[in-house]
């Protein structure tokens, strides 16, 4: 409910100029406000306050740019959208770097890697057809619903960071180039999808489907269900030779070799690890790819009421920040999900407010002072009633459906 607290910060240390392992100091603040307050503001307290010294990314603040992933208590996440009322009451906050990237000072990590992996899976859009002309893709059109949150890939590494297999296969490309790759297989202008398909086809062999990396995607991506239809569209598909071109773009590419062309299915099957199980159980791994992994995320998927706080517990007159915690089943896994709700009880009737900007997303404080919410959205404020007063917000705040039973404030999410 916003008390105020004090933590006690750990974080990771390395210097690369004295080298060795690297070492965790600890920092002790004071918090007004958990709800509000999100670890990359801890980080920013700690450079002001207490150390100079220490070194972190950051750009956007409102998890669009990736930037600030790291591992916080654990846990991969972006520092910007991590709040301190996320680590239970009176528990250390620890914040480390990403795992599986080379180290080059405190929380900052050499990203390189990551961007290997994406070229080596092709991750470029090639058209087929030359056009001067943007493309006119319609909204609700089948091919765009089936890739869109692939699309929204931020390159942040906390997939990357999460995945076992990362470690022990240098060679693996891993889940955010994979699921770059599934999303340009999926696009039919594409003119690369036979050495794209081959290209990630041999990486997908290495998951192991932990779904460590759709645990922990800020953008909700599911890397494994990208993973899994790469394999599924391998047994549905059989590929041709490339067709001559005259000047066939990113020539190295092009001339990447298609090994199972002209192989019969059981040498192909045993190919995909699925051989010496027989067609049968091939034809079950196709049908539980198809159901458990395309499916369900496609799926609608059905409100359910989600308690806020007792009633008697939200102060009249004023407007609070509360942490709304649950979980949301997604096909085969179950993800926690933890949403700040800004619950105004000024008038009468108790509204629910997304405190998540219209603009870009980023959190929105209520400030009593200036009587209005205000957000990081280039100076974005809005009216008591959610109403926009300045900035680029293209509407009013969203509200959530609300109800009282048995003393609680319950709000209705999808």
């Amino acid at each position: 409910m916003g008390a105020a607290s004090t933590r006690n910060v750990r974080v990771f240390r390395y210097n690369p100029e004295e080298g060795g392992d690297g070492h965790f100091d600890s920092y002790v603040l004071s918090i007004g406000n958990e709800t509000t307050t999100t670890m990359l503001d801890v980080l920013l307290r700690i450079l002001r306050e207490q150390d100079p010294t220490i070194s972190f990314r950051f750009a956007c603040r409102v998890g669009m740019c990736g930037s600030c992933g790291m591992v916080i208590n654990g846990r991969e996440r972006l520092a910007c959208r991590a709040n301190v009322s996320d680590i239970p009451p009176g528990k250390d906050i620890t914040l480390r770097p990403l795992n599986h990237f080379p180290l080059i000072k405190d929380l900052v990590v050499d990203m390189q890697p990551l961007f290997e992996q994406f070229e080596q899976t092709l991750s470029f859009y090639e058209p087929k057809d030359a056009s001067a002309e943007p493309a006119l893709i319609r909204p609700d059109a089948p091919e765009r619903a089936e890739i869109r949150n692939a699309t929204d890939c931020i390159a942040c590494g906390c997939c990357v960071s999460s995945c076992t297999m990362a470690h022990y296969h240098e060679d693996y490309a891993g889940p955010a180039a994979l699921a770059r790759a599934y999303a340009l297989l999926a696009d039919k202008r594409d003119a690369l999808f036979e050495p794209r398909l081959t290209q990630a086809l041999a990486s997908c062999y290495n998951c192991r489907t932990e779904v460590n990396c759709t645990e922990v995607c800020p953008k909700e991506i599911s890397g494994t269900r990208a993973i899994k239809y790469i394999q599924r569209l391998a047994l549905t598909h059989r590929p041709e030779a490339p067709p001559e071109r005259s000047q066939e773009p990113r020539e190295a590419v092009a001339a990447a070799r298609w090994p199972w062309a002209d192989m019969d299915r059981a040498t192909f099957l045993r190919h995909l690890g699925a051989g010496l199980l027989g067609a049968g159980t091939a034809a079950a791994l196709l049908s539980v790819a198809g159901v458990a992994a395309i499916g369900p995320a496609l799926r609608k998927k059905p409100a359910q009421w989600i308690p806020v706080a007792k009633v008697s517990d939200l102060p009249a007159s004023q407007i609070t920040t509360v942490l709304l915690k649950y979980d949301v089943q997604s096909g085969i896994y179950t993800q926690p999900v933890s949403r700040p709700v800004l619950v105004s009880r000024l008038g009468e009737e108790t509204i629910c407010y997304n405190a998540s900007c219209p603009h870009l997303g980023c959190l929105v404080r209520w400030d009593e002072r200036a009587d209005q919410f205000r957000c990081a959205c280039h100076g974005g404020t809005f009216d008591a009633s959610g109403k926009v007063l300045a900035g680029p917000p293209p509407r009013p705040l969203d509200r959530y459906r609300s109800k009282i039973e048995g003393g609680r404030l319950l709000v209705e999410v999808t």
